[in-house]
Order: C-alpha cells, then structure tokens, then sequence
C-alpha cells in the first residue's frame, strides 16, 4: 500500500526536478553572457573562408603560424568582417565600455581607469575598424596643424566647451586651431617666447641653441603647444589621456603633431630615465600632491639632469587660502626634492632638477621622499607601477653634471654615451645608422609612383632598435613613433638621446592610439617575433590596419613565409590599392633571408556591418 500511494506523485516530483534544472541552466547561461556585450564580433567568429569551413577546425585563421609554411597551403579569409560603425573610434586597451563588462574593481581616484586594460584573447575585435561616413583623406602637413576635416572627427563640444581659450573653432566642413590653450588664449607661440623670456635664453628661443630638445607635455588639450614647438626644432610628446575631453589626443595626431594617449595614474610611464629636457603642466589638473609626491617623482624620473618643470596653474599665482595651501606643501615637497625655482612670473611658474646627486647627500638622514633603491632599474617602464622615490645619477653623470649629449640637431647621428650601457659598440651604431639610410632611400624608390608630397606625415616604426629609421627621415618634414618592442625596450634610451621620441610596447596586445592615425608603418622582423611569442600575427595585421589611414603605407620587411603569408592577406585586409614585393640586397642588419612587402591601403566605406 505504500508504494501505490507514492506512484501517483513521481510525475510531480519529476515535472519539479526538471523545472529546478531548467532554472539553474538559465541561470549559468545569464552569469555568463551578461560578460559578452550583444553584437560584438568575438574571436574566431564569422570570418568567411575560402572554401567557407569553420576556421576553428584545421587550420584557424586566428591561431599561430606553423613553421614550413612555404610548404603548407593556409586556408585564408576572401574576406574579414567589418565593425559596426559604433566602434569607429575604439582604441581595445582604453575601452571604458569593456572595463564596465568585464566589472573591473579600478581606483578612479588614481586614474587606474585611463590605465591600459586590454580585452583577453575571446574578447578581441578581430573585425576592420570603419570610418566615419564622410570621412575624407586628411588635409596635408603643414596646412593640417591648423585645420582637419570636420566629418573625420565629428565631435565639436570641446569648440563649445573651450571657447573662450582658443582650443578649436568650427568653420563649415572644418575644425580650426587657432593655437591658443586653457593658460594661453592668444597663442602657443606667445606663450613659448615668454617661458623662453623666463629662462633668460637667447633670443627667446625654447630650444637654447640646441640643447632643449625633447619635451614631455603632461595634460596637452589639442597639443597646440607641441605643434607650435615644432618651429624652434623641439619636438614634443604630448601626453593625455581618454578622459572627459575625449579625443583630443585624436584631433592632435590628425593635425600631424606628435602625441600619444596616457596618463600619469598608477604605473610609469612608457618611457626611460632622463628623457626629456622640460616638462610641461598647463591647467593640467593633475593633484601633484598625491600619495607622497610619487607623481612629481615620476616626473623626476624622466627629466634630464637640469631639466625644467613649466607650471602655469592657479597655484603658482593665485592668492585664496586653498590655492596657498597647495603652493606651499608643492614648494615644500619640490625643495626636498632638490628641485629650485627659476623662474615666476604671472601664471607661470618654473622649476630645475638637480644637476648631480650633490644635494641628495646633504639632506637630513630621513629626509622624504627617500632615495631608490640600489636594485631598482629606473629605466624599466612597460607595466611597472611608480615608485614614491628618487631616482639619483649614476656615479658617471653625477661626476659630470650633465647628460654629455650633443646639441641638437648633431645629437641625431653622434653616439649617445649611454650605448655603453646597452653593449652596443660604436661601429655598430654607426652601422645601423648607414645601412638604414640605405634602405630607407631603396623604400622610397619603391614607392616614388605611388606616394605623393606631403601624403606621408604621421610614421610608425613598429621595431625602432636604434632609431636608425627614423635618422634616415631626418629631411623629410614628417615625425616618427618609434616604438621599441617589450624585449628590446632598453634601446629607446638611445632613441631619446638621438633627439627622437618613441614608447615601449608588447605587440601581442593593441596599441593606445586612435584608429586611423599613421600614414606608414613600418615593420622590421617585428611579425617573425610575434610569432617566436605564440601571438596571433592575424590580430597585429588587425591592429595595424587600424592604425593605418586610409591611402596609407605599409612596408615589412621579413622572412619570405612571413611574406608569403601577408601577401594572401592583402585583399581581405583591403590593403590591395597597391603592392610591391622585392628582394632587398643584403647588408650587415640582414638577420636571415628577408624579403619587403609594401602596400597601401584603400579609402572604403562598408555599408553591410556586423
């Protein structure tokens, strides 16, 4: 009798067992697609093969290249898709949309949010970044620095928001700069001559003779401040990140003045040790102050021995109690930094470093901030969080007070005294400087039919070494990123000491710029080492067609199945408005076998998007 009073509720039972695990599977299935935003193409996702089979069976389109390739036939994609129109502007590693994804726990008050944080492998844009409708080839340099096309960036509420400074004026089709800056509304070369008035220098020249080359420019708006800098043979990298004034780091680099998105929050910034002759804060907003100082250390860092700090801020001449209250805890802190004051006057106050380790020595035992320590290498810059300390000289530059670099412009091809510190003999710098000469004339023979006056302003040289490239351009009116690869990134020391600019970077991730930004780029074994590293030479191609403007360039010079890889590549990536394919003659760089592609890119507009 029992068991026939149980039979009757078994269905019960088991229409609830099954409606409990509907619910639990509904559940998980929530937990985790609520991290996949709806609609973004996910890797290894609708990529078209040739033969239209699943890229993830056999040979995957997003994986690592096999060696013996010559000997292989890879599946290639006919096509990759093409972004949504919303993504026209996404820069993957300074995406705020997918830090809110991924639910990411950041210190705002510290900036961690404008800090790089790149989207693991799964969640990769692997499709081609659109441009704007109606966007338009980029006016030429030099008449760029003064106007773009309006439909290129199509955001006008910094004109609105900042038009009593001068920042940028909308004119019809057009966004004009009339130089002018949150601290300096009738002019950048105004402003210029007056810092250059404050620091005694000749003829109110910034550059004093040569030996005011690199500038650091903390907080650039627009970067009218290094644009106008360009014309006294200095040349600045400014500095913002992808904050509130969002895209001003992408109006100055389509203006064609060198500058780069960063911020000054948790880690270095991606440069070495004295580096830069001055730097400059105007309005910048940045509390100087914060956890004991470590920005204005880092700072320190970066300046040269006798380097300048220009400051127009409301500290340095306002009079109300909380302004005063800052001027002097900064004063204080600077002092105990062995930092003087050289210069006030109006809005603008200017600071030097130290030129040896001198005043370190006489300071109290306990004095703050300390001193680094010995171990610390002060030169390492790629993800390693700032220091609240100071970095003192070595006993060479100490003994000297001064860096023993040349004047510029002959600092460009004599060598810098810290190739000691790298290994590298002076036969070899002057090697590289001639080979590359070489082959930076063969690339532009190459290329005569097809570029243009003025169509090249904006280089990237994606494997720098010794900036023997970028030397080469010296007399072409153009700037070059020189980007120094993770392994490799002792040697932008000896690119800064040249008078040139550059950062480190990890090629297996993207790179903190806007798309469309570069006019050529130029890879150099740089696609044979993201191979040797288990990275997807798929996703740099992606990344480099991002970066790279429409009409643009691209030149790699690598092994033959590196080569023959890209080649396939060419259509799918629209990069087939033009190619070339040589042998190039060896000489003393040449590693192994190479081989140059160069092609250009097409100026497209898809109407279909994924």
């Amino acid at each position: 009798m029992k068991q026939k009073k149980e039979l009757p509720h078994r269905p019960k039972l088991l229409k609830y067992v099954l409606f409990g695990m509907i619910v639990f599977l509904g559940l998980v299935c929530l937990y985790n697609c609520s991290f996949i935003a709806p609609g973004l193409p996910i890797a290894r996702d609708h990529l078209v093969l040739d033969d239209g089979s699943d890229p993830a069976n056999g040979v995957s389109y997003h994986g690592r290249l096999d060696m013996d390739m010559e000997d292989q036939e890879l599946e290639v994609p006919k096509s990759i898709p093409v972004c949504d129109t919303r993504y026209s502007e996404l820069i993957p590693c300074l995406d705020r949309n997918l830090i809110y994804q991924l639910r990411l726990k950041l210190n705002l008050t510290v900036m961690e949010h404008y800090e790089r944080h790149c989207p693991p492998p799964q969640r990769r844009y692997n499709c081609l970044i659109p441009p704007p409708a109606g966007y338009k080839i980029p006016i030429r340099w030099p008449a760029s620095r003064d106007q773009v096309w309006k439909a290129n960036i199509p955001h006008t509420h910094l004109a609105q928001e900042k038009s009593d400074q001068n920042w940028m004026v909308v004119d019809g089709d057009k966004i004009k700069f009339p130089g002018g800056g949150t601290h300096f509304h009738y002019g950048a070369d105004i402003y210029i001559a007056a810092i250059a008035g404050m620091l005694k220098l000749p003829g109110e020249k910034l550059s004093n003779g040569g030996n005011i080359r690199n500038v650091l420019d903390v907080g650039c708006g627009v970067a009218s401040f290094g644009a106008y800098l360009l014309s006294h043979d200095i040349i600045a990298m400014s500095l913002a990140p992808n904050d509130v004034h969002e895209n001003q780091i992408q109006f100055a680099l389509e203006r064609g003045i060198p500058s780069t998105l960063g911020v000054l929050g948790t880690k270095r910034l991606p440069y070495p040790s004295r580096s830069f002759e001055l730097a400059h804060c105007s309005r910048c907003r940045i509390d100087w102050l914060q956890r004991d100082g470590i920005l204005l250390l880092e700072l320190d860092r970066l300046l040269r021995p006798g380097g300048y700090f220009v400051y127009s801020s409301p500290e340095a001449y306002a009079h109300d109690a909380e302004n005063r209250r800052i001027w002097n805890a900064m004063y204080d802190l600077l002092r105990r930094m062995c930092w003087r004051v050289v210069s006030r006057r109006d809005q603008t106050v200017i600071w030097a470093k130290p030129l040896s380790n001198s005043c370190y020595m006489k300071r109290s035992r306990g004095t703050q901030p300390p001193l680094c320590m010995s171990g610390d290498e002060p030169d390492e810059s790629w993800n390693v969080p700032m220091k609240a300390c100071i970095t003192p000289y070595s006993p060479k530059v100490h003994k000297e007070k001064g860096t023993g670099l040349e004047r510029w412009p002959r600092r460009l091809m004599a060598p810098p005294p810290r190739l000691e510190e790298i290994g590298v003999p002076l036969d070899e710098f002057h090697k590289d400087t001639n080979v590359w000469h070489d082959r930076v004339v063969d690339y532009w023979k190459q290329m005569k039919s097809v570029i243009l006056k003025n169509s090249v302003r904006n280089v990237m040289d994606m494997n720098s070494n010794l900036g023997g490239f970028a030397a080469a351009l010296k007399d072409k009116d153009i700037w070059v990123m020189n980007v120094a690869p993770v392994n490799m990134s002792s040697r932008l020391k000896i690119i800064y000491d040249r008078g040139l600019i550059g950062t480190v970077h990890d090629w297996c991730e993207s790179f903190s710029t806007y798309p469309r930004t570069y006019d050529l780029l130029h890879a150099w074994m740089i696609l044979s080492e993201t191979e040797d590293r288990g990275c997807s030479i798929e996703d740099l191609l992606i990344e480099m067609d991002r970066m790279l403007r429409p009409e643009g360039f691209i030149i790699i010079r690598d092994k033959p199945h590196i080569i023959n890889f890209v080649r396939k590549f060419l259509t799918a990536l629209k990069w087939d408005g033009w190619s070339s394919e040589v042998e190039p003659r060896t000489d003393v760089l040449s590693l192994s076998e190479e081989r140059i592609l160069m092609a250009r890119k097409k100026l497209w507009h898809e109407t279909f998007t994924i």
